[in-house]
């Protein structure tokens, strides 16, 4: 073999070694056993990103309480991928308050605790999604107001099941490169609250030549689900007025189909968790929904939570509007929202600490 020959082979070993070394092994299903052991003993945490985001300098540090003395037993549930986050944060505050006691008992599923919550059986749920319509309405059925919750921490970039940003993606021969909010809701929805008229062929969206008159063949999740309904909530929704889902879309029974789907598919479009698109198919950057320059689906991008779909874990409670939140679960979120708490996040290197802007935004939820 001749010495360039040789060469060439050489670079080609290196680049198929390189190559493998960041190539992403998507996701199974979970297994129903899988998913009751994670009910009892939380999820698995997995692997961290290399790059990790930093912390906000602007977020204020903890200031513990001098006036009065807390104490109290308090219950809380929480989500299987959020356990491993509270329970540290139980740790590090009740070193400000001996006398405080939170516990966080089995199952964890946010589903479960959020039930509990209209019960009235615990305290506080910490959730990895926004809840459940028909959770929200059955607590303000029994109570007469909806459920207290604030942002606590943002999601993830694109961990398997542990709240990952949701991308749109089309296959990769197709030319286009972003979406807007009004033209999602257009393809979308049967109820275009965003304005305008049904989307239904690529040449709507600005392509042109041999795509303007080929149809969007739309895919999706069936609702109810955590995807479905952070879209519905985000693009198909506007102020107090939901979204409906047109009745034409290829709904799948979960995310797993979409990526195969899209990747068979020239015309195809489709949204779905990060963790959860196949490498090789194209994201699109989103412009948001005040407008400005397009916002890509980067690590980048959602460390800095610029991009429009990155998601959040909340704290829920029951909180009566325009009275006081207990003292001791008043703290527990202002510390989880404070400079201390944020940092358990970012030692934990899975979810994404709030910007001090979105903080400010939960602390303001207390008023």
């Amino acid at each position: 073999m001749s010495t360039p020959l040789r060469l060439a082979t050489c670079f080609a070993l290196l680049a198929c070694f390189v190559a493998s070394l960041f190539a992403r092994t998507m996701p199974a299903k979970p297994t129903a056993a899988q998913t009751e052991l994670w009910k009892q003993q939380g999820r698995e945490l997995p692997v961290p990103e290399a790059q990790q985001p930093t912390l906000d300098s602007a977020l204020p540090a903890y200031a513990p309480r001098r006036d009065i003395e807390l104490s109290g037993h308090f219950k809380g549930a929480s989500s299987d991928v959020l356990a491993a986050l509270t329970k540290q944060w139980i740790v590090a505050f009740q070193k400000y308050y001996p006398k405080v006691t939170l516990d966080l008992p089995p199952p964890y599923a946010g589903s479960l605790g959020a039930l509990e919550l209209i019960k009235g059986d615990l305290q506080f749920v910490m959730v990895s999604r926004e809840l459940k319509p028909t959770d929200v309405s059955g607590f303000a059925e029994k109570f007469g107001y909806p459920p207290f919750s604030a942002p606590v921490s943002g999601g993830t970039y694109r961990h398997f099941g542990f709240l990952d940003s949701i991308a749109f993606f089309v296959h990769p021969d197709n030319p286009l490169k972003q979406l807007t909010f009004e033209q999602i809701d257009a393809i979308y929805s049967s109820t275009h609250h965003r304005g305008g008229q049904a989307i239904t062929t690529w040449g709507q969206l600005g392509l042109t030549g041999e795509w303007a008159d080929k149809p969007i063949h739309a895919w999706g999740v069936k609702p109810w689900n955590g995807f479905e309904e952070f879209i519905r909530q985000r693009a198909l929704s506007v102020g107090a007025k939901r979204g409906e889902w047109r009745t034409d879309i290829n709904f799948t029974e979960t995310v797993f189909p979409l990526s195969p789907a899209v990747a068979a598919d020239p015309y195809a479009l489709a949204y779905s968790g990060q963790a959860y698109i196949d490498d090789g198919l194209k994201l699109l950057a989103l412009v948001p929904p005040g407008g400005g320059p397009a916002v890509a689906p980067s690590m980048t991008e959602v460390y800095a939570a610029r991009y429009p779909l990155c998601r959040l874990v909340f704290f829920n409670t029951n909180k009566h509007p325009g009275q006081p939140l207990d003292p001791v679960l008043e703290e527990f979120l202002k510390f989880i929202l404070s400079r201390e708490g944020q940092q358990i996040i970012l030692d934990q290197a899975i979810y994404v600490p709030l910007r001090a802007e979105q903080a400010a935004i939960s602390r303001a939820l207390l008023k």
